[in-house]
């Protein structure tokens, strides 16, 4: 009987820190954990770079590589436009030069996506990763790296619509754009003589749990059929070793098998369950309520969460209007009548109304009513604190919640408790 793999492997990514989580895998594969790892391919011609880091974490991540080996790197491969895939490009061009770059060809379009929007995601991103990384940059700073390498943004030489294939000392490489849970220029990397796939963040950040199929720090919507026909994609290779994007190796062709199958069958077992209770007339708060996973098709939600992608399916469907009320064709929001309502029933008994709920368990409903309050008081010192009591419950649920916490809800949760209790959260910036 299967034992869901994500209870006992790690879910958080972090940054590269100066020999650490930096191993050989094999005789010619070296891995070294970043914000996405990052892995080098010995060949007896040259190296292979699968994804380059952040462009602050790009030095790190040479040092740490350079401890297991010396050979010149040849080729840099990205399974994916993120910043943390991309942005440590120019700085290893700039130590092998005629080091040459390959993605797939929709890699320009979202760079492009990801540069537009660089302010607003830097401003939503920062409530899960300020603190992580001021203790990253602390920890640099103690040992001697001050001069931080600058955020790549980076050109590809070789792009490709949908397989590339190339021979480097005599290995073998095969490069398939398949789009997946995090981006449309997604790319698996297929070593045929070893049976060894690349895989980057196809699948989301941790293996194993289900896809973040709209993230909560804000971006588009990842379709959930694509997302299982990824996972189907590299089943059909039939792998005995998959290296992802985070964390150790998968090895083994039945476990390899077994999570991606138990992946697939999730992902189209709630987008199916959505677009039937669409069809039958349910509102989304009862199919949020409503869905959960089978025993057979159990992963792991440290990363999306079912009742999250339940939203996603439905507004990738049929958008942001839910067809009850007519304000949400309009622009002025709820929280314009909130100081009304305060003053019509006394912040004092919404106050007491949510102490009951949050005493009753029902704390989603508590929070509603403190928002209404601290919408229009938001300095009121006692909504603040039942505020702050429902949010730790809430991560104490979170934090346990099968297994592994869910690392953006335990992030935003730990953070709207500082800001209540009189925190800051600046944004991020890798310029």
């Amino acid at each position: 009987m299967r034992e869901p793999l994500y209870k006992t492997r790690r879910v958080a990514p972090e940054a590269a820190g100066f020999n650490e989580r930096c191993s050989r895998v094999n005789d010619f594969i070296v891995m070294t954990e970043a914000c996405s790892n990052v892995y080098l391919i010995e060949t007896p011609e040259g190296g292979i770079l699968i994804n380059s880091g952040m462009g602050f974490e790009a030095p790190v991540i040479h040092h740490n590589l350079k401890r297991f080996s010396n050979v010149p790197v040849k080729y840099l491969i990205t399974t994916q436009g993120h910043v943390d895939h991309v942005g440590g490009v120019q700085y290893f061009r700039d130590q092998y030069p005629g080091l040459r770059y390959i993605a797939t060809a929709e890699n320009e379009e979202h760079q492009n996506y990801d540069a537009r929007l660089q302010p607003f995601r830097g401003a939503r991103s920062a409530f899960r990763f300020q603190d992580d990384f001021i203790q990253v940059f602390t920890k640099y700073a103690q040992a001697g790296y001050t001069d931080i390498n600058a955020q790549d943004r980076p050109t590809p030489d070789i792009t490709f619509e949908q397989r590339h294939e190339f021979s480097l000392g005599g290995l073998e490489l095969v490069l398939l754009a398949v789009p997946g849970a995090e981006t449309n220029d997604s790319l698996i990397v297929w070593l045929p003589q070893h049976d060894t796939i690349f895989t980057g963040n196809l699948f989301g950040c941790a293996f194993g749990h289900f896809p973040n199929l709209v993230t909560i720090r804000g971006d588009r919507y990842r379709d959930a059929l694509t997302c299982a026909a990824a996972a189907q994609t590299v089943m059909d290779l039939k792998p005995q070793r998959l290296l992802y994007g985070h964390h150790e190796p998968i090895d083994g062709a039945d476990i390899i098998k077994a999570e991606l199958t138990a992946y697939r069958d999730a992902v189209v077992y709630v987008h199916d369950e959505v677009v039937k209770g669409m069809n039958a007339g349910k509102d989304l708060h009862t199919l949020q309520q409503e869905i959960t996973l089978p025993p057979q098709c159990e992963v792991g939600q440290g990363y999306g969460k079912v009742s999250w992608g339940v939203r996603a399916i439905w507004e990738n469907y049929a958008g942001w209007f839910k067809h009850e009320s007519t304000t949400e064709l309009y622009s002025v929001p709820q929280k314009s009548v909130h100081t009304e309502l305060v003053r019509l029933a006394g912040a004092q008994q919404l106050i007491a109304s949510a102490r009951e709920k949050r005493d009753a368990g029902r704390l989603e409903e508590a929070l509603h009513l403190l928002d209404i309050v601290l919408s229009a008081e938001p300095e009121n010192a006692e909504a603040k604190l039942l505020s702050v009591q429902v949010h730790q419950t809430l991560l104490a649920d979170a934090a346990d919640f099968a297994h592994t916490g869910n690392f953006w809800l335990t992030g935003w949760l730990e953070n709207q408790i500082k800001l209540l209790q009189g925190g800051e959260t600046a944004p991020l910036s890798f310029k």
